[in-house]
């Protein structure tokens, strides 16, 4: 069996606060809300997926009170949007006034980009790069 590189992905990742997430995210960002739902039953999570209409991949964000594994970001934790130009400061402005905090990521992605941390401290890399898999 091999894996269609067409194949979708889903990101999924814990968030104390679902609003503040969203705000970040959709807000801030601009993705849409893909899906959301609310947990209807023990052990259930409530449920915010954002992403791009159409796009092969979308964000998962799982909250509540039956939220088993809080959010344990680390520096290298990293969801990086390939821009393929510069980063308008002005998109900067708006991730942090919706909840982000602007982060050095060290010497290659401060090249390459802004990195903010969302709510949650999970940073959200905006490289002026292009992505190449050949």
């Amino acid at each position: 069996m091999t894996i269609d590189p067409r194949a979708h992905l889903r990101l999924a990742r814990p968030s104390r606060d679902l609003s503040a997430a969203e705000a970040f995210y959709v807000g801030g960002l601009g993705l849409s809300v893909l899906y959301r739902a609310r947990a209807q039953a023990p052990g259930e999570h409530d449920l915010l997926m954002v992403g791009l209409p159409g796009a092969a991949w979308h964000l998962e964000l799982v909250g509540g009170a039956n939220l088993n594994a809080p959010p344990t970001p680390t520096d290298e934790d990293l969801f990086v949007l390939y821009l393929a130009g510069p980063v308008d400061e002005a998109w900067v402005d708006r991730l942090v006034a919706a909840g982000g905090r602007r982060v050095s990521q060290g010497p290659y992605w401060d090249r390459w980009g802004v990195t903010v941390a969302d709510p949650d401290g999970y940073r959200l890399v905006l490289s002026t790069r292009t992505w190449s898999n050949g």
